[in-house]
């Protein structure tokens, strides 16, 4: 039975950069091994469900799945366009250094500190000068193409009753 919309599939996988660093991944082997199980130590690292076409994964994995079957691995590279996005100036905003350093609880902002937005996204201040200070908005990879390998572990069909 071959994967279509609808279908809640079961998959292993770990994503590269184009310079082969692991970024992600549902292996626990592979995170330890790449450093990400000491970089997120509360995360499980286990087997992902999704439920093709409704939007759950990057569209360059969701585009993927469809075709494949229970068993199968495939290797896939997401263009930027398919996976976070082109980089964009237009997400770098500028606020005022004190603005920023009391939204800080008081603590003045640095280069390459994270902050988080109300809906949960991570920022990176990118900039900070006495005046100005520069908060970049992008994803963390955008413009970036990321490889994929992917083993599908179990497919469940989608009900046809209603």
């Amino acid at each position: 039975m071959t994967i279509e919309a609808g279908d809640k599939v079961v998959i292993e996988y770990v994503g590269r950069t184009d310079e082969g660093t692991v970024f992600d991944t549902s292996r626990e082997a592979v995170a330890t091994e790449s450093g990400l199980a000491e970089a997120q130590p509360d995360r499980e690292f286990s087997p992902l469900t999704v439920s093709v076409g409704a939007g759950e994964v990057i569209t360059g994995i969701e585009e993927a799945l469809p075709g494949l079957a229970e068993g199968d691995t495939e290797s896939i590279e997401v263009p930027p366009e398919r996976g976070y996005g082109e980089w964009s100036e237009e997400h770098v905003q500028e606020y005022s250094t004190d603005e920023l350093t009391a939204t800080l609880g008081g603590q003045r902002p640095e280069v390459g500190q994270y902050v988080e937005t109300e809906q949960g996204a991570a920022a990176e201040i990118t900039a900070v000068d006495d005046d100005i200070s520069k908060v970049d908005f992008n994803p963390p990879l955008a413009g970036e193409t990321l490889h994929f390998e992917i083993e599908v572990l179990a497919v469940n069909e989608q009900s046809t009753t209603e």
